[in-house]
C-alpha cells in the first residue's frame, strides 16, 4: 500500500446475496475478539477491538449493493475514525479560509501602495498545511499494521485476495 494513498479503497463483485454476506461478516466479527464492528442492511464497519484501538486506528467501511446480473458489489474504504478525518478536514479548511483572507487583505494593501506584511502569513499557513499532511502520513504509518490485520481479516471472510486502488 502506497504511502501517498490517503484512504485506500477497493471495489469488487462477489457471488451471493446481501443477506448471506451480512451473516458471514457478523459471524466472523462475533467469533474473532480482535475485531468489532457494525453490520446494517447495506453498510458494514469493521474496527479494531477497543482494547487495541488508538487515535490513529483505521477502520474498514463496506457499502453493499445488489447488482442486476445477480451477486453483490462491495465497495470498501479504509480510513481513520470519522472524527479524525473531520479534524484534519476542518484544519485544512480553516487554513484555506485564513489564507484567502490574508491574500485579499494583502492585495488590497498593495493596491493602496501600503506595505502588506500579512502576505507572509500565506507561506506560513502553507507550511502548517504541509505539517498537517506529514502528521497524517505519520499517523497512517502508525495504523498501517492494524490496517493490514483488518484487510487480511476481510480477505479471510470472502476467501479471496482483494487488491486496493
Amino acid at each position: 500500500m502506497s504511502s501517498f494513498r490517503i484512504r485506500p479503497r477497493f471495489k469488487e463483485k462477489v457471488a451471493g446475496t446481501t443477506e448471506d454476506f451480512l451473516i458471514r461478516i457478523k459471524e466472523a466479527i462475533d467469533k474473532n475478539p480482535e475485531f468489532t464492528g457494525l453490520v446494517s442492511e447495506q453498510y458494514c464497519v469493521i474496527k479494531i477491538c477497543l482494547e487495541d484501538r488508538h487515535y490513529w486506528s483505521p477502520q474498514l467501511t463496506l457499502t453493499l449493493e445488489g447488482i442486476a446480473e445477480g451477486g453483490l458489489e462491495i465497495r470498501g474504504l479504509y480510513g481513520p475514525k470519522p472524527s479524525v478525518w473531520a479534524v484534519f478536514f476542518m484544519c485544512y479548511a480553516a487554513l484555506a479560509v485564513l489564507s484567502l483572507f490574508a491574500g485579499v487583505f494583502g492585495a488590497s494593501q498593495l493596491m493602496l501602495n501600503n506595505s502588506a506584511p500579512i502576505l507572509w502569513a500565506i507561506p506560513i499557513m502553507g507550511a502548517v498545511a504541509a505539517g498537517l499532511y506529514l502528521a497524517a502520513q505519520g499517523g497512517q504509518k502508525i495504523g498501517a499494521e492494524q490496517m493490514f490485520r483488518i484487510h487480511h481479516f476481510y480477505e479471510q471472510i470472502i476467501k479471496h485476495r482483494v487488491s486496493l486502488t
